[in-house]
């Protein structure tokens, strides 16, 4: 598979998480933080907010895909999105259920990873 066409599928999947997220907040958010949590209203202002933010990323990353400059930076961009995302989630994980926690690192870490080896392969693309 192409670098592109696997930063397409990226930017998809995250676009449909943060719609997920956008539609259904207290259904989306209590896989990550626990049904109890996501009853809050806080948590469900915080989920839409979220949302927003991978809905403009993945929107970006869609867009500049074919600029050999900016494309690579947006998939750094989102990458880091990604990687505070595992980041804060293993901070607090005495807060959170076991295994949502453990899935959203691997997820949320997993497309960390995954934005960087593609933007480091758009960037050097011949």
């Amino acid at each position: 598979m192409s670098a592109r066409r696997a930063a397409w599928l990226l930017a998809a999947g995250r676009a449909a998480i943060g719609a997920a997220v956008l539609l259904a907040p207290e259904a989306t958010m209590s896989r990550w933080l626990g049904a109890e949590n996501a009853r809050r209203g806080a948590v469900k202002a915080l989920g839409r907010g979220l949302a927003a933010r991978d809905l403009g990323l993945a929107f970006a990353a869609i867009q500049t895909l074919d600029d050999p400059v900016v494309g690579p930076r947006v998939l750094v961009a989102c990458a880091f999105a990604d990687g505070v995302d595992a980041l804060a989630t293993v901070i607090e994980r005495e807060e959170l259920p076991p295994v949502a926690a453990a899935g959203t690192v691997a997820v949320a870490g997993g497309a960390a990873l995954a934005g960087l080896y593609l933007g480091h392969r758009l960037a050097h693309e011949d």
